[in-house]
């Protein structure tokens, strides 16, 4: 202890309280960062699930909606004849669903090229498939033919309704799949937290992320979410709560729109007509 220390003691201390508060605001900024985290170098109240890694969605909700696409082509009489015999295309699309839930059973979080490939397949096909369809009962319908092998279904108005819903209802469950298979890179870049890009679509929660009231901090986009977005798209023929980013997501919801709409003017005005 110096002489000036023995001298003033209450300096000394003075000191020592400034030198020991200066210690606990960094402990206590440091804390801070860590709970706070930080977000494009910006610090938020919490890091939200969407930009961190969790632990992925459950692979048994999205085998159900896929297995609910490939059921309702069923109601399509022949599947408008897209492949012969009508049980082929869904077979094999269930066939591909099937290798997927065997190879990931539980959580979508698992990054592999194979399964990634075996996943946009079967979007594909699904899409295909109904894309024909649509075009197939579009075609059919301006020219007055019967659908399929059914020379009277254009003069039921129940065959026809049941035909047409089922195809804007794929339709809805098809555009689901894409936004969930390519917003931010699909669901195992966003489950592994390895995404890189901004994402495509942004949803009400994204903005609320401050307010624990209104968001729960575990929220991330689910299949679920994707499926209300594309299915009030079909329905308002335009984006609702849920924006469009980037241009494909918005060249993809105007495809959907313009499918919606032809698909349920058509359908609906005939029916009108054949009640007439």
């Amino acid at each position: 202890m110096t002489g000036n220390d023995e001298e003033h003691p209450g300096a000394a201390r003075i000191l020592a309280a400034i030198a020991a508060l200066h210690a606990r605001l960094d402990a206590i900024e440091a804390t801070g960062r860590r709970e706070l985290g930080e977000v494009g170098g910006l610090a938020v109240r919490s890091v939200p699930a969407w930009c961190r890694p969790t632990q992925g969605e459950a692979r048994w909700q999205v085998a159900l909606v896929t297995a609910a696409a490939i059921a309702l082509q069923l109601p399509v009489p022949g599947r408008l004849d897209l492949v012969r015999p009508a049980w082929v295309l869904p077979a094999v699309q269930g066939a591909l669903l099937l290798a997927l839930v065997v190879a990931n059973p539980h959580r979508i979080n698992r990054e592999s090229t194979a399964l990634r490939m075996l996943s946009l397949s079967l979007a594909t096909l699904l899409s295909l498939a109904n894309a024909w369809a649509a075009a197939a009962l579009v075609n059919q319908l301006v020219h007055a033919k019967g659908i399929g092998n059914s020379a009277s279904t254009l003069d039921s108005p129940a065959p026809l309704l049941v035909t047409g819903g089922a195809i804007w209802l794929t339709n809805v469950i098809v555009f689901a799949l894409w936004y969930w298979e390519f917003d931010q890179g699909g669901p195992v870049a966003r489950a592994l937290g390895t995404a890189r890009r901004t994402p495509d679509f942004l949803f009400p929660q994204m903005t609320l992320i401050d307010d624990p009231r209104l968001v729960r901090k575990d929220w991330e986009a689910s299949l679920t979410d994707y499926l209300y977005l594309a299915f009030t798209n079909a329905t308002a023929f335009s984006p609702t709560d849920t924006m469009p980013l980037s241009r494909w997501a918005k060249m993809a919801m105007t495809l959907q729109s313009v499918v919606s709409l032809v698909t349920a003017a058509l359908v609906i005005a005939r029916a009108v007509n054949i009640f007439r």
